[in-house]
């Protein structure tokens, strides 16, 4: 068996040890997955590159510490992703805070200009707004079950529920974003119900 054909919880057993190659090969799985879900969260595709390295990064710290239970790493990378974004909000809430203190006149910020150019960052932000007004639990379902096409099953494992109660999460959040956002921005469907 070669090592592109193994699983991904055999891969982490061999990173857990120390093997770069295994580690870099469930990179290469599910970096582009985890990079996605970094920019439904953040609406930067900058951010988001940033963020998916954090994310790596900290997963090869905690390898040693963490075992899979899954034959797929992604739902726990997702997991992770979710909460780095969250220390990042965080960390860029306080730095605007301390910001804003400063003494000095204000400059215009071109970046916001250019970002606010790009159609697929303009219309993230307005689907972020709404996502935010949904209760945190319907968020994590919809974005590991609808944007990131993690099955019910995993996602309910991840997030410690049944998985009946992920299906009704996600379809709650749904219909809330059938409200908020007319016409929709984006198809609200997960991998398990596209055709």
């Amino acid at each position: 068996m070669t090592i592109e054909n193994r699983t991904d919880r055999e891969l982490w057993d061999d990173a857990r040890g120390g093997d770069g190659g295994a580690f870099g090969l469930l990179f290469d799985r599910h970096g582009r997955a985890v990079y996605n879900h970094c920019f439904r969260l953040v609406g930067s595709w900058g951010a988001a590159e940033d963020l998916t390295q954090a994310v790596f990064l900290l997963a090869w710290r905690k390898r040693a510490r963490v075992r899979m239970t899954s034959d797929s790493a992604l739902p726990w990378l997702l997991s992770v992703a979710t909460n780095v974004v969250r220390t990042h909000h965080r960390s860029m809430t306080r730095w605007l805070r301390i910001a804003r203190r400063l003494p000095g006149e204000d400059v215009p910020d071109h970046a916001e200009e250019v970002v606010g150019r790009i159609d697929d960052e303009r219309r993230m932000v307005e689907l972020l707004a709404a996502v935010r007004e949904l209760p945190r639990n319907q968020q994590e379902a919809l974005g590991l079950c609808v944007w990131s096409g993690v099955s019910y099953a995993e996602a309910a494992a991840v997030l410690g529920i049944a998985e009946v109660s992920v299906r009704a999460r996600v379809s709650k959040a749904r219909a809330r974003l059938r409200d908020l956002l007319t016409p929709p921005i984006v198809a609200l469907t997960t991998s398990e119900e596209a055709p």
